[in-house]
């Protein structure tokens, strides 16, 4: 059976736990456009969602280092990656228990890096559907310069392309009985065109044969890439 991820601008660590017992701690960075997938193995996944700007102190690098790249968490250089073994030996329910004993004693944040986080939180929070860039720098009292650079360096993607994968999973959401105009409106595109358009874009098909169930032909399930 097909397996559809749609575009996300999250950073997960991913616990994959295989039928044959194999066991991996994964991390997804943010994909920027739908794939699909046939996967060859039944599996099940335990997913931790880092918040944004994150990545850095957790995982050693930048968000955009990781953007639509899956890697192994033990290869990262950053304090998270001492956890994989204990994290894959762990029962799911554990799983977040254990992460808040055990982040605090090893996660360092200078002053700097905490501003940059607190100050990519307010954007987040003001990017509203369709709101304009220069909007939210304003707000924020920022360069669009800065906002651009802290988006792809705490979430890995630029403002942007936030705004459209938002867009996108909004309209994958809200999609249902409502006439696609509707849709449209509410999900901050110009007209029902702009947001066929869009959505084609990130999800390879328009909305109406997406729903339909023709989508791209699956593909192989991601491969691993290396830092």
């Amino acid at each position: 059976m097909a397996f559809t991820h749609i575009p996300q601008t999250l950073t997960s660590i991913v616990l994959r736990r295989e039928a044959s017992g194999r066991r991996d701690a994964l991390v997804v960075g943010p994909r920027t456009r739908a794939t699909y997938a046939n996967p060859d193995k039944n599996a099940g996944c335990t997913r931790i969602r880092l918040a944004p700007g994150a990545s850095q102190s957790l995982l050693g690098i930048p968000a955009a280092a990781l953007t639509d790249r899956v890697v192994l968490l033990s290869e990262l250089p950053g304090p998270a990656a001492d956890l994989a073994q204990a994290l894959l030996e762990l029962d799911p329910d554990d799983v977040t228990p254990f992460l808040e004993a055990e982040l605090p004693h090893r996660l360092s944040e200078d002053a700097v890096r905490r501003d940059h986080r607190r100050l990519l939180d307010s954007a987040v929070a003001a990017m509203g559907p369709g709101t304009p860039l220069t909007d939210v720098a304003t707000t924020l009292a920022v360069s669009e310069r800065q906002l651009r650079n802290l988006f792809t360096a705490g979430i890995g993607v630029s403002p942007k392309h936030y705004a459209r994968i938002a867009r996108v999973r909004q309209v994958l959401a809200a999609a249902g009985n409502t006439p696609w105009s509707h849709v449209a409106m509410a999900s901050g595109y110009y007209d029902q065109s702009h947001m066929t358009a869009d959505f084609r874009s990130l999800m390879g098909v328009p909305p109406t044969a997406y729903f339909r169930g023709d989508i791209p032909t699956p593909t192989p399930c991601q491969s691993l890439t290396r830092i």
